[in-house]
Formats: structure tokens, C-alpha cells, sequence
């Protein structure tokens, strides 16, 4: 809240003044076996040496439970008080802290509570120009932050650092993260005393110094300067910032009406929908039962460190493998095959020529073979003058490989006058040649292959969708397609499979006789029932195309599956159950083996499914959440289960960018097992370019 003139302290420091008159309390100390009993960290108040400001800068430490016993490193929560209190304000939150590192809410990590006398304890945390101002901000963000990594076992990288403050310190908090990316990735910004475009007239703002110049304590152009709006203009959206933003319900409310809108609940929001809106820049908002003090502050710091605080790692995000394919205009992903002498190709579609090759118009399919160095051995850039686009890559024994997806024209030669989405399947030779394509579907309406695998004898089985009357009666809307075409490309059997809503296949698998299919449904498949929302669903057939059964998965909320493959024991397939990675297995007669569910506080999926040496089972997806070190934006996910469903391990890489998912919040990754057991993966993009590019796994 703005302080009136008349008032030196606010009010937290007024509350603690009253305090002086009462009796004094004497703290016994904790004994080092009560401290193993309630596993409670440590308070010591001690300095760090300021060169800056040429006097030493006073700080309370807080050390966790065990610090001493330990080797490890720790992330740093820095914590600044409000205007007219000391560094003690802080240390009430000493229980919070115990507690929450106890029921591992958040990582053990050190805290520090500098004290800032400076200006009589009205700084705002800035570098003043005003005659008795100090370089404060200089000070805290160089010399202190120095000191304490060179005291303490800190990790001295942006992703460990915190900083937080209530009411002035919130200010300071909030100019710190945006100011000083570098150094810090997130900050809790409690009643922040921020104001837009300025202060009140009779706001404490005006009145230490802390934006003035010379002899005159407030000059309107420097609080401007160093006001968040400025600095949010400057954020570099390469070195995201979190934000977790709290105020109390009974804020102080300026009698004033022309002056409400600087009430700081009100101040609170604007921060809050302003930050929302900036590139690199997440934030939450939370309004707690409370005013100006630590009513509000105590609960709001707890909901901000449990929002924040697992996000905090003392090692760097793993970060996307390099370099990048695709071009300037629009690209995706389009499918991965490994092949038995460790080269892959990678599959994509493109806006623009790839190395060299000719761009026949708007979206082009392209197929790259990359050595086991990395070099690329050969580039085919197959397409017409519409959209043609890869949904899958699949390898085939002679080192050739199979391609589905969809297009627009008419890839084959055959179609000629063709307008809508066409299925296509194609092989190529392994110098790259290709050696045949099939282009098929209902003329006048859409038929998508997203779902590709190769058979031993040669043959492919694809799976997508068509709108109109493929392989059987169409039963509204889009039904479902599974086709196999003979190793010579000519189409063997086409079968359809739909209720009366839309229905979409993703992923295919066979081994032996069975073929399974996977995908999504709005209304319930024949023979099964609507479990609510979107459904996901696995379908068998025989491989002479003769339907065994269709099993429904998911709940009451949005599901899909997105991948499937074949074992000795039924069907595993992954991808997404109400918002979190589903892995379901199936036996041989479609009833449910095991189910794992991988998730997160954030929207998770699973893109791939993929069957590993040993009878392991890895999973790639994306997830907005934290598994191990968050990156930023959508990473990519990768776990590794075991042939019963136990989740084994589990990590995520890449950029501070959505990665491994499109705009409309569908997955654009696949991936495959390489001969040593491990996963190779290839997505989508968003890193370099909002047109999106395409990362591969090193071979």
C-alpha cells in the first residue's frame, strides 16, 4: 500500500515497534538430536563484505536440515523485507521452510535475508543518485550474491537462484528477476509496492530518495526508468522468468477515488496481466484472506514456493541437440527409422528447398538418410504444388524405407486434378530413389494417413482417417481407415471403423497375425462405450484384415492414444489421460494388463511408444511440468518402463521454447529404439523460429 508523509515505518515495521515495550523472550537453543527429531534447519545472522558499498551488507542465513553433514549444492532463495523492517522480518517463515523441505514440496535450499538499512530503510532495493542514496541494487545482486556462493555450497546458475519480497521487497523482488535474468529465474512478489505510471502524491515512494537525484528525492523520469513496464520491454525470452504474484483481500483502499486504481490489490492484477502477456515471461496470481501483513504474506509464501520451489535444480536444463533441420518457412516433423547400420532417416515436411533439392510449392515431404556421424548421405523432396506432409517413417530390411502422410495434388502421376487430402504411402530404394508411391482416397473429401509400420515380408500397414466412404460405409463424420499395401505398393485390404462421431487413428503396430490400431474418439466406437469426453481407444485385427476387438481407455476427461506396439502379450500404447502421459497395456483379447500414468502439476502427453532391448518399454512425449530439470515452454519427455508397467526413469530435455508439440497443442515427435536400447527421437521445434524447425537425436 502507499504509506501516507506522516507515517516513517509501514506497517509491518509499526506492529513491530509495539513489540519493544513487552517482555523480552529468551530462545533456548535446539541440541543437535532435538534438531534430528524435527529435522529443522538452522538461523545465523552474519555479513558479506561489500566493495560497492565500501561497509559490509548484514544477512540472516538459513541452512537446511543436514547442511552440515552434506556434500551437496544447493539452490539460494534470496528473500527482501518491506519498508522500515530488518532482516528478522523474514525469519517467521523458518517453520514454512522446515515443513516443506520435510514433505520434499521443495528441494532442501539455503535461504538468505539481507538486511537494508540504506536511506532509512526506504531504498526500494535501486542504485539512488540522491545525495545520501547508496548503490544498493549494485550491491545485493553483485556483492552479495558473490559472497554467498562463495561461502556456501550454492550452484552459481540462474536455474538455482530465487528471489522473493513482501511490499517494498516485492518491488525489489520483481526488478531483480526482470533487471538481472542472469542471475535469477523466478520470483515471489508479494503486495508489491509498484504503481503505474507513478506513485501516488502522498505514496512513501517519494519520500527516501531511493528515484531521486542530487537534492531532489523523487524525479518522475527515474521511477519510470527502473519501473516494470520498462522492464518487462527488455526481458530476453531466451532466459525465461516465473513469476508467482500474491496480495491480500483487505489491501489498504485509498479514500481517494482518482487514486483506486493504486490500491495494491488493484496494482497486484495490473502486475499480473501485464506480465502474462510478455514473451519469456510466466506468471500466477493469487488473492489470500488478508491485508498488508503477514496475514496475507505467510499463506502466499507457501502457495509460491510450492509453485516455484520444485522448479528450482542445481544443475542446467538439458538442452535441445544441435544443429537444426528445416528452413525459414513452415516446417514439421514427419517420422524417424533406424536402420541396421545406425544410420536414420528423418522425415519432414518443409515450406522451402532442403539441401538443395527442388520445392515444388507450399508444404513438401522430405526424406534425409544421416550417417552415424551426423553427415547426410542423401535428401529426397518429394511433393506437388499443394500441401504434402509426412506422418511416418518406417525402415525396411533391405536398408529402403516406407513414407506415409497425406497430400493435397498429385503425388503419384495418377490423380491428376486432385484438390483434397489424399493418403499416400511411398518406398524408396536405400540410395534414396524411389521406387514406388501409392495415392489413395474418396475424390472431393479428406483421407490423412498418421500412422505408418513395416512388416518382416516387406508389406506396410498404415492407419489415419477418411471422411468419406473408404473401406466400408462412412458412419458420420470422420471414420477411422486401416490398410495394407503389398510390398510391390499395391493396396491389399482397406477397412473402416467409426461411430457416429469423429474418430481418428494415430499409430499402427503388427507382429505376427495381429495388427493393432490406436486413436481418438468424440462419441463411442461400435461395440464399446462413451466413457466421457474424448476417448481413446485400441483396435485389433487379424493381418488378412478381419476385426477382433476395440477396447475404450481413459475417464470421465479428454484422453487419446497416440502410439502402439505389438508384443508377445497384447498391445502397449501411449498418450494422453486427462491432461497427463497414459501408458496402457493390453492382452492378446483386448482386456487391460497394467495401466502407468506419468504426470505432472502441467498438461503431459505421450507421442511414442517404443519396445527396447529386454523387454523394456520406452515412452516419448511432452509435458509442460517438471520430471527432472524444466527448460521452458513444452519439453520433451522420455521414460523408461519396465514390461510390467514400472516406471524405471524418467527425464526431459530442451529449449526454453514449445518443443515436440504444434500450435494446437497436438505432439509432433516420434521416435525409435537405436540397436544399444536407447531411444532416438525427432520433433518439432519452436527454438530457433516461430515457423518451427526439426531436432534430431545424435545416432
Amino acid at each position: 500500500m502507499h504509506i501516507p508523509r506522516w507515517s516513517r515505518f509501514g506497517l509491518p515495521a509499526l506492529l513491530a515497534l509495539s513489540l519493544l515495550a513487552a517482555p523480552a523472550l529468551t530462545l533456548l537453543p535446539i541440541t543437535p538430536s532435538q534438531a534430528d527429531r524435527v529435522r529443522t534447519g538452522t538461523l545465523t545472522t552474519t555479513t558479506a563484505p561489500s566493495p560497492t558499498l565500501g561497509d559490509p551488507i548484514a544477512y540472516t542465513v538459513y541452512l537446511p536440515y543436514r547442511y552440515d553433514r552434506s556434500k551437496d549444492r544447493y539452490p539460494v532463495l534470496y528473500l527482501l523485507h518491506g519498508r522500515g523492517d530488518t532482516m528478522q522480518a523474514w525469519t517467521r517463515v523458518k517453520s514454512t521452510l522446515d515443513q516443506m523441505i520435510a514433505a520434499k514440496s521443495i528441494p532442501p535450499l539455503i535461504v538468505v535475508m539481507p538486511d537494508a538499512p540504506w536511506s532509512d530503510r526506504g531504498n526500494w532495493y535501486v542504485n539512488s543518485r540522491y545525495t545520501t542514496g547508496r548503490p544498493v541494487e549494485t550491491a545485493l545482486t553483485n556483492d552479495l550474491v558473490k559472497a554467498v556462493d562463495a561461502t556456501y555450497r550454492t550452484a552459481p546458475i540462474r536455474e538455482a537462484r530465487m528471489v522473493g519480497g513482501y511490499s517494498m521487497g516485492g518491488a525489489g523482488a520483481l526488478r531483480y528477476v526482470l533487471a538481472h535474468q542472469d542471475l535469477f529465474s523466478s520470483a515471489i512478489v508479494l503486495s508489491p509496492a509498484v504503481y503505474t505510471p507513478l506513485p501516488p502524491k502522498d505514496s512513501s515512494t517519494r519520500d527516501y530518495g531511493a528515484f531521486g537525484d542530487g537534492t531532489t528525492k523523487f524525479v518522475d523520469a527515474i521511477y519510470e526508468q527502473q519501473s516494470y513496464p520498462q522492464q518487462f520491454a527488455k526481458v530476453n525470452p531466451d532466459l525465461p522468468v516465473r513469476l508467482f504474484i500474491g496480495v491480500g483481500d483487505d489491501e489498504y483502499a485509498n479514500p481517494d477515488p482518482a487514486d483506486a486504481h493504486h490500491d495494491l490489490d488493484f496494482e497486484a492484477a495490473t502486475l499480473y496481466n501485464t506480465a502474462r502477456r510478455v514473451p519469456g515471461v510466466s506468471a500466477e496470481f493469487r488473492v489470500v484472506d488478508g491485508g498488508h501483513d503477514w496475514t496475507a504474506w505467510t499463506p502466499a509464501f507457501e502457495q509460491a514456493l510450492s509453485h516455484l520451489g520444485p522448479a528450482l535444480s542445481v544443475v542446467p536444463p538439458t538442452p535441445l541437440p544441435t544443429p537444426l533441420y528445416g528452413t525459414a518457412a513452415q516446417d514439421w516433423a514427419g517420422g524417424l527409422a533406424v536402420h541396421a547400420d545406425g544410420s536414420m532417416t528423418v522425415g519432414l515436411a518443409a515450406g522451402d528447398p532442403i539441401n538443395g533439392q527442388e520445392h515444388k510449392g507450399k508444404l513438401d515431404a522430405v526424406l534425409m538418410r544421416r550417417n552415424t556421424d551426423g553427415t547426410t548421405r542423401w535428401t529426397t523432396q518429394l511433393g506437388t504444388s499443394a500441401d504434402d506432409r509426412l506422418y511416418g517413417v518406417a525402415a525396411t530390411d533391405d536398408g529402403g524405407v516406407l513414407a506415409a502422410g497425406y497430400t493435397k495434388g498429385d503425388l503419384d502421376g495418377i490423380h491428376s486434378g486432385n484438390t483434397t487430402d489424399d493418403a499416400f504411402v511411398t518406398r524408396l530404394n536405400a540410395d534414396g530413389t524411389v521406387r514406388w508411391t501409392t495415392q489413395f482416397g474418396v475424390p472431393g473429401v479428406a483421407d490423412r494417413l498418421y500412422g505408418l509400420t513395416a512388416a518382416p515380408d516387406g508389406s506396410a500397414y498404415v492407419t489415419g482417417y477418411t471422411k468419406g466412404a473408404l473401406g466400408g460405409p462412412n458412419s458420420g463424420d470422420k471414420d477411422v481407415i486401416l490398410a495394407r499395401l503389398a510390398p510391390d505398393g499395391k493396396l491389399s485390404w482397406t477397412r473402416q471403423l467409426g461411430g457416429a462421431g469423429e474418430d481418428k487413428a494415430y499409430g499402427v503396430a503388427v507382429l505376427g497375425t495381429q495388427v493393432y490400431a490406436v486413436g481418438s474418439t468424440t462419441a463411442a466406437m461400435p461395440g464399446a462405450t462413451a466413457l466421457g469426453g474424448l476417448d481413446g481407444w485400441i483396435t485389433a485385427y487379424t493381418t488378412d484384415g478381419t476385426p477382433q476387438w476395440t477396447t475404450v481407455t481413459g475417464g470421465t476427461g479428454d484422453d487419446r492414444m497416440n502410439s502402439v506396439i505389438a508384443t508377445s502379450a497384447g498391445p502397449v500404447a501411449t498418450g494422453a489421460q486427462s491432461g497427463d502421459v497414459a501408458v496402457a497395456a493390453l492382452t492378446l483379447a483386448g482386456k487391460q494388463r497394467w495401466t502407468t500414468t506419468i504426470a505432472t502439476s502441467s498438461a503431459d502427453e505421450g507421442a511414442a511408444v517404443v519396445a527396447l532391448p529386454g523387454g523394456d518399454i520406452g515412452v516419448a512425449g511432452y509435458t509442460r511440468g517438471r520430471v527432472s530439470v524444466a527448460a521452458g515452454g513444452a519439453d520433451i519427455l522420455t521414460a523408461r518402463l519396465s514390461s510390467t508397467g514400472k516406471q524405471l526413469s524418467a527425464t526431459q530435455f530442451g529449449s526454453v521454447r514449445d518443443d515436440g508439440v504444434d500450435p494446437f497443442a497436438e505432439p509432433n515427435l516420434y521416435a525409435t529404439a537405436r540397436s544399444n536400447g536407447t531411444l532416438a527421437i525427432t520433433g518439432l521445434t519452436y527454438a530457433t523460429s516461430s515457423n518451427g524447425d526439426i531436432f534430431v537425436t545424435p545416432n
